[in-house]
């Protein structure tokens, strides 16, 4: 039996918490940060917590003074413990609205849910089998003021999971609303064309994610070019390695996306350079 935390107290994985008039339920009012916990720390744990305090503000939460990163990261460790899960974690935060309709919320007040899974604590390499992608065409993800968030309405991901399901592919590519690629589902995307680095920039609705951020601080640090920009689906097929990336996985190779094939020379490099950062 695991434990998981609602709002600073403790309860068994299944004890019901939430009911019929939340408005995570109803709306999918909220956001998430999905981290990992290994040697000892929360893995970017600055900037997962600077992430999730710019999306509360943007849903327009009322943060009250004592709801701070410290003391999410206080229980954080309290949770891991109990369910001795410390050696190495998946932890997911979630802090979403209270109850109420559309118009009538019962106040701005984040409340808040963390749950962790156990991982593997062997050391993370490099997917030695690369990873098998497609296209998803039957939902785009807008470019608005909260496609950077990872908010609880995730439904376009949620259709494209489906979708990479019944293809069996590894994950599926989700477009935005100008035909042009997004990310992921679970994942930023990366392509790499003569030894650059290209990800879709922020304006073309991907998640900002927190590996995909680092990445490009810390790439041209190593002498590696890395630029954000639209990205076609052309340009994606015509790119000579793909890669994604998310908090908990670092980076995937990806083999292929339709037809196309990928090589990992590159990603290799991109790999070892990152991994020393992380800790």
């Amino acid at each position: 039996m695991t434990w998981f935390n609602y709002n600073g107290k403790l309860y068994k994985d299944a004890v019901p918490v939430i009911g019929p008039s939340s408005r995570a339920l109803r709306y999918g009012d909220g956001i998430f940060e999905t981290m990992a916990y290994r040697k000892g720390n929360i893995e970017l744990a600055d900037d997962h917590f600077a992430r999730l305090w710019k999306g509360m503000q943007t849903l327009q939460f009322h943060i009250p003074r004592h709801f701070e990163p410290e003391k999410l990261q206080k229980e954080i460790q309290q949770l891991l413990l109990k369910n001795q899960h410390d050696k190495a974690a998946r932890i997911r935060l979630s802090v979403f609205r209270g109850d109420g309709g559309l118009y009538d919320p019962a106040d701005h007040l984040p409340n808040y849910i963390i749950q962790t899974w156990p991982l593997p604590e062997n050391a993370i390499t490099l997917n030695s089998n690369g990873l098998d992608l497609g296209i998803c065409n039957s939902v785009r993800k807008s470019c608005d003021a909260v496609a950077n968030l990872k908010h609880n309405n995730y439904l376009p991901y949620v259709m494209a999971a489906l979708e990479a399901k019944k293809q069996k592919w590894n994950d599926a590519v989700v477009l935005n609303h100008h035909n042009r690629i997004c990310d992921c589902t679970i994942a930023n995307i990366f392509c790499i064309k003569d030894e650059v680095v290209y990800t879709p920039a922020l304006s073309e609705g991907c998640v900002a994610g927190v590996m995909r951020g680092h990445l490009l601080r810390t790439l041209p640090e190593h002498q590696i070019t890395v630029a954000e920009k639209e990205i076609t689906i052309d340009t994606l097929l015509n790119a000579d390695e793909v890669f994604i990336t998310n908090s908990i996985q670092y980076i995937k190779w990806v083999k292929s996306i339709e037809q196309k094939l990928y090589t990992n020379l590159f990603t290799a490099k991109i790999f070892s350079t990152l991994l020393p950062t992380i800790f």
